[in-house]
């Protein structure tokens, strides 16, 4: 009875163990995600009143639960039910999915800047006019984030099914609840927190008096408000290159010639004396970050082609 009970908690440490490692694995290979998803979804609730910032974050975060209640389902029934290279297809899909809107937030920035401006103060210009229905505004936001956050969590947890399809069902299942978990309250604690800062910097700053006798609360306070804008930039430009590199790595190793590449270039970095650990990482990401720059690049035209033909066969068709 002893030993049995013995055995059961030994099975029980190693299964947990597993999840573990293959939690942090699949963790450090959503971390592409993670930034972007930590930077769209702070801009998807910029404009909403602040007295309802938290509600709609919390709003969004229930969505994104609901999300990955469905894909974990249907992730665990492909691995179990389809061949292996299905799951293989849809990975190299999200890295290509990864590489394209990395490539096309660059295209977006350089060379439709005008653009983007115009958007932009349009957004501004209607959250202050009077006439704005507040209430539609926030629940299109919501709705919004919700499906950002879909298409986010599916390459989650696609990438993190990669990292597990030769394991067990059961530690699949954990460890893809496990992310699911991880990733929702991370992201929307940390979402929370960052839409709060102007907040938290405008309190610090009005505990004091004013002039040159300000506190250390009130230079904090100054600080936050200073810093906030450049966080969320950071947060943009870092999630765009974890695109690249996460979507550059996940084409890279599915392909056998860009993979033997990778390695061959790696190996050779290793081999010089003293900075060769170092040196190696830093090619490895850069391999990856030029892989899914090309590829990015490559599905950005096609998709681009295909949305200028379009238009034009809907004109001929309405025409005729």
């Amino acid at each position: 009875m002893a030993s049995g009970l013995l055995m059961l908690l030994d099975d029980i440490t190693t299964i947990l163990d597993d999840i573990a490692v293959l939690t942090k694995v699949a963790a450090k290979k959503t971390a592409g995600v993670l930034g972007d998803d930590l930077a769209l979804n702070a801009q998807q609730v910029s404009g909403v009143d602040a007295s309802r910032e938290l509600p709609v974050v919390w709003a969004v975060a229930k969505g994104s639960l609901v999300n990955k209640a469905i894909l974990v389902p249907v992730a665990l029934a492909l691995s179990a039910f389809t061949p292996g290279w299905v799951i293989v297809s849809l990975l190299m899909i999200g890295g290509l999915y990864l590489c394209y809107e990395g490539c096309e937030k660059l295209a977006h920035k350089f060379l439709h800047s005008a653009e983007a401006k115009a958007h932009e103060k349009e957004l501004h210009e209607a959250v202050v006019k009077p006439e704005i229905d507040m209430v539609a505004l926030e629940k299109q936001k919501i709705k919004g984030a919700i499906r950002t956050d879909f298409i986010l969590s599916a390459e989650i947890i696609v990438i993190t099914l990669g990292t597990v399809t030769s394991s067990p069902f059961l530690t699949q299942l954990l460890v893809l609840v496990s992310i699911s978990m991880l990733m929702t309250v991370g992201v929307y604690g940390l979402v929370a927190g960052i839409v709060k800062l102007d907040d938290l910097g405008t309190r610090l700053v009005k505990s004091g008096p004013e002039g040159p006798e300000s506190t250390f609360k009130q230079k904090l306070g100054y600080g936050i408000l200073t810093t906030a804008p450049y966080l969320m930039k950071f947060l943009s430009i870092a999630g765009t290159a974890a695109m690249f590199l996460v979507g550059g790595g996940i084409i890279g190793h599915g392909i056998p010639v860009l993979h033997h590449l990778i390695e061959e270039g790696v190996h050779h970095a290793a081999e010089i004396a003293t900075v060769g650990v170092v040196l190696a990482s830093v090619t490895e990401m850069l391999l990856n970050a030029i892989i899914g720059l090309v590829a990015g690049s490559i599905v950005l035209l096609i998709v681009t082609g295909v949305k200028r033909l379009l238009p034009s066969t809907d004109k001929s068709a309405a025409h005729h």
